[in-house]
């Protein structure tokens, strides 16, 4: 009777229970799981851990608890999906607003849902495509005595406990005392090389040692595959392999001891994040009492622990053997007390490794090629990707190393559905036809060959790719992973470079159609770096870099008018691409800026750099320095004693001459040839014909050959002394047109048409070159003019105007000196020849008198032929035969 009262008694609380679940389930009429539903995460990125739970009470939330994650990026959710693809995902939605940019640590979550749930909860990053790890949920329409129960994700446990000191060895463990087994799963935050090794020392020892110990040794083989086995310590050595009669001793297999065998058995294992983790089972009592130590799950045990590095197999032995693990007790090996039945979870939060990314790493050298293939993907580090994946050099999706100024070379032969191509774009697969931007360095729809007929594709990365982008193929996304750019050597990633003054500093330059790109790297310990446009700091263009107390660089630009810090003024120059670091206090920084600013209005503005105009170029080093806050204290301690003038052009530099002198002897004899000499000469042949004989005509010459032989003498040493010429200047262009226009009137006067003789007309020809020879001249001494204008206005902009503002106003008063006289003599002339009008010449050179039939000055006068003079004069000509 008492037994069947029990029996009723315990029916009615289970149909309570059952109503109590029903009622809560049907609270939340989005699902028809019941507060009993537990699902643990999958992990595959970032150290993912947690379990899954209906919130209690009947709300529409899931419970998440002893949540572990490491940081995610700022765009990384909790995940509605229909499945685990990629298809599926992109096509999924947020299901909780909360961020995931921060490591959390044995959390607690609640998840609210105000729709049914998906068939699949993941923690998903939209931006990389990447799934961080994921549960499926039981179908929510389904019953629920149809609701299939839930398994225990690998990596999660009942129990946790740090081994090492450090916490970067842990040990996780399952107890199942019925079945007499133990899960144990062991992770640290290591290299793949390395191993971990637990197990339980000898009970008969009076304390513990390695010694007699029955350990596991768990690991990955060189292609990534975990393993774990069974080992017993001998000897504090080396497994050493029975030889000669010799036995086995050391650190060995029990397989390798004749009569032992592996109790171990391999449950899971895999490197996620820098972090080797692998589960095994072993049971209680394994019956071996040779080389297996008995666990009494209800007693505290010695237990002992290692990591190290493996040998890997050879030819004498098959096995991965573990190496000595050296290091201190409690850091590489260590003891401790264990009660398996006792529960305990000391791991707070996700092992956060030094090293995460795990990939095989390729460094391109630039002449050897990288051989692109495509295979099934085995370990690809970014889930989901598709089935098959890139491989460079045999390696599935390793990360490429690449340095800027290094040209990579390709040899593409993935197939012809492979089209290879670097781009900024994590996911690849052409990110237009998701609605998204990304940028192409190289590569594109014709980068794709395969074995028989390889395509060849080069790459320069330069200094504006990025630090970080992606190999992908064209058609399909994820299939390729990192390319991590570095800086090489300067010289390798700018076309030209120079020491400036004193070797302290070295400028690099690149020059493009409409920008320039600069680096400056300084050649002793400083606490910042400036460089500057202009003779000297003062009135110059500075670009400063330092590296703040953050460790930010820092490039600022500014413009100096005066030697204290209130004569420092920043500006708003548009530099792009900068960067600024300092190793071992040598600071260097690099910008890109446009040849000409785009603006108008403001000092920076005037900062034009003409590549065909020498760059002179000064730098200044100090302690310190603030950006916002400048005091005389930021001043430099040591600067540049001259500056460098560098020719951006010819990728050349020379020290900054003090060019006054020559510059002054140039401009004087050019006063003296297009000031004085030329000008005579004209104003001979116009003005002296009255006189009697041909001094006119001596004078005219001598003075024109005077004045071009002084002007050549002025141009040839000009250019000797400046190393060159350029057409760009405009004082360069004035003078080089005068120059060929004066050089054209010795050669026009050799090949004059003769003269007619007495009494004849003169011939077309001869008053055509009457006209072009006066003509010329004349134009010759107004851009003569001009060039000296030019040649002052040159000047100041070189010396900054020093004494140049007084040399063209003595100018300006020169040429209006000769203007007036040119007036005065005119009137005088004009003035003589209305009181003669009665004998006239026909030339406006070579008469003995000043009778002019063309008179070019006076161009309404006509020719007159002896038939019409009315003087009856006979004019007899006196000139010599040689003219």
């Amino acid at each position: 009777m008492a037994a069947a009262l029990a029996a009723l008694a315990g029916a009615v609380l289970a149909a309570t229970a059952l109503l109590g679940a029903a009622a809560a389930a049907a609270s939340c009429p989005h699902t028809n799981l019941t507060e009993g539903f537990s699902a643990d995460l999958t992990m595959l990125q970032h150290q993912l851990r947690g379990t899954v739970r209906l919130a209690a009470g009947g709300a529409c939330a899931l419970s998440l608890t002893r949540f572990d994650l490491l940081a995610a990026s700022p765009s990384a959710r909790f995940w509605a999906a229909d499945g685990p693809a990629l298809a599926d995902l992109a096509a999924g939605r947020a299901f909780s607003p909360l961020p995931l940019n921060r490591t959390f640590r044995n959390a607690t979550l609640e998840l609210p849902f105000a729709r049914p749930l998906p068939r699949l909860l993941a923690i998903f990053d939209p931006d990389t495509s990447s799934d961080l790890g994921h549960v499926f949920l039981p179908n929510a329409t389904a019953a629920a005595s149809d609701l299939a129960p839930a398994t225990r994700a690998p990596t999660m446990f009942d129990h946790c406990v740090p081994l090492s000191e450090a916490e970067t060895y842990r040990l996780r463990w399952t107890l199942n005392a019925s079945a007499g087994t133990v899960e144990i799963g062991l992770e640290a935050a290591v290299g793949s090389e390395y191993y971990l090794a637990f197990g339980w020392a000898d009970p008969k020892a009076n304390s513990p040692a390695m010694l007699h110990s029955d350990i596991v040794v768990a690991g990955f083989t060189e292609e990534g595959t975990p393993f774990a086995e069974d080992y017993y310590i001998s000897d504090y050595t080396e497994c050493n392999m029975e030889k000669d009669g010799s036995p086995v001793s050391g650190v060995c297999p029990d397989m390798v001891y004749g009569d032992g065998k592996n109790d171990s058995r391999l449950v899971y294992g895999h490197r996620r994040d820098g972090v080797s983790f692998v589960r095994y089972a072993r049971k209680l009592d394994t019956e071996d009492a040779k080389y297996d130590v008995p666990v009494d799950a209800t007693a505290e045990m010695a237990v002992v622990w290692a990591i190290g590095k493996l040998r890997p197999p050879d030819t004498l032995r098959r096995h991965y053997l573990p190496q000595s693990h050296g290091g201190p007790r409690d850091t590489t090996f260590g003891f401790a007390r264990l009660n398996l039945s006792e529960s305990v979870d000391n791991c707070l939060g996700p092992l956060d490794a030094d090293i995460k990314e795990d990939q095989e790493r390729i460094i391109a050298d630039g002449k050897t090629p990288l051989v692109v293939t495509s295979a099934p993907a085995v370990r690809y580090p970014n889930p989901p990707n598709p089935d098959k994946v890139i491989y460079i050099n045999k390696k599935e999706a390793p990360l490429l190393k690449v340095e800027r100024g290094v040209p990579v070379k390709f040899s593409v032969q993935a197939g012809h559905d492979v089209a290879l191509y670097i781009t900024s774009d994590p996911i690849g697969g052409n990110a237009t036809l998701r609605n998204k931007t990304e940028v192409i360095y190289a590569g594109g729809p014709n980068a794709h060959g395969v074995l028989a007929t390889p395509t060849e594709l080069v790459w320069l990365p330069d200094r504006n790719t990025p630090d970080l982008v992606y190999y992908q193929s064209l058609y399909e996304p994820k299939m390729g992973w990192k390319v991590q750019v570095v800086d090489g050597g300067l010289s390798d990633m700018y076309n030209n470079s120079v020491l400036l003054d004193d070797q302290q500093v070295t400028l690099f330059w690149t020059l493009s159609s409409d920008s320039i790109s600069i680096a400056a790297r300084g050649e002793k310990k400083s606490g910042y770096l400036a460089i500057g446009f202009g003779s000297g700091m003062v009135n110059s263009y500075a670009y400063v870099a330092w590296v703040g107390n953050d460790g930010v660089g820092r490039v600022k630009t500014y413009w100096i008018d005066g030697k204290s810090a209130a004569g420092i003024h920043p500006t708003s120059e548009n530099i792009t691409y900068v960067r600024c670091k300092s190793e071992n206090g040598i600071i260097t920084f690099e910008f890109t800026r446009p040849l000409k600013p785009s603006c108008t209005g403001k000092v920076e503005c005037k900062n034009i750099i003409d590549p065909t105009t020498p760059l002179k170029v000064v730098w200044a080093m100090g302690a310190s320095w603030s950006g916002d806050d400048l005091t005389d204290s930021n001043m430099h301690s040591v600067t540049s004693s001259r500056p460098i003038r560098v020719l951006l052009l010819r990728g050349s530099a020379e020290a900054e001459q003090d060019l006054r002198p020559v510059l002054a002897v140039h401009g004087f004899m050019m006063f003296v040839a297009w000031g004085i000499l030329l000008p005579g000469g004209i104003m001979a042949a116009r003005y002296l014909k009255s006189l009697k004989g041909d001094g006119w005509y001596q004078i005219h010459v001598y003075l024109q050959y005077s004045g071009i032989a002084i002007m050549f003498l002025g141009f040839l040493f000009a250019a000797a002394e400046l190393r060159g010429f350029s057409l760009s200047s405009t004082h360069v262009k004035f003078g080089v047109l005068a120059l060929l226009v004066a050089g054209f009137q010795p050669l026009n006067a050799y090949f004059r048409p003769s003269r007619p003789a007495n009494g004849e007309v003169p011939s077309r020809n001869r008053i055509l070159w009457e006209y072009l020879h006066v003509i010329t001249g004349r134009s010759a001494i107004l851009v003569g003019i001009v060039a000296m204008f030019t040649g002052m206005k040159h000047l100041g902009h070189r010396y900054h105007g020093e004494n140049v503002e007084e040399l063209t106003w003595a100018l300006m008063l020169w040429v209006l000196s000769v203007i007036v006289i040119v007036l005065c003599l005119e009137y005088k002339e004009v003035k003589r020849k209305s009181s003669d009008r009665s004998v006239r010449g026909h030339w406006v050179l070579g008469n003995t008198e000043e009778e002019d039939s063309v008179d070019l000055l006076h161009p309404d006068n006509t020719a007159r032929n002896s038939e019409s003079s009315t003087s009856g004069l006979m004019e007899v000509q006196l000139e010599p035969l040689t003219r």
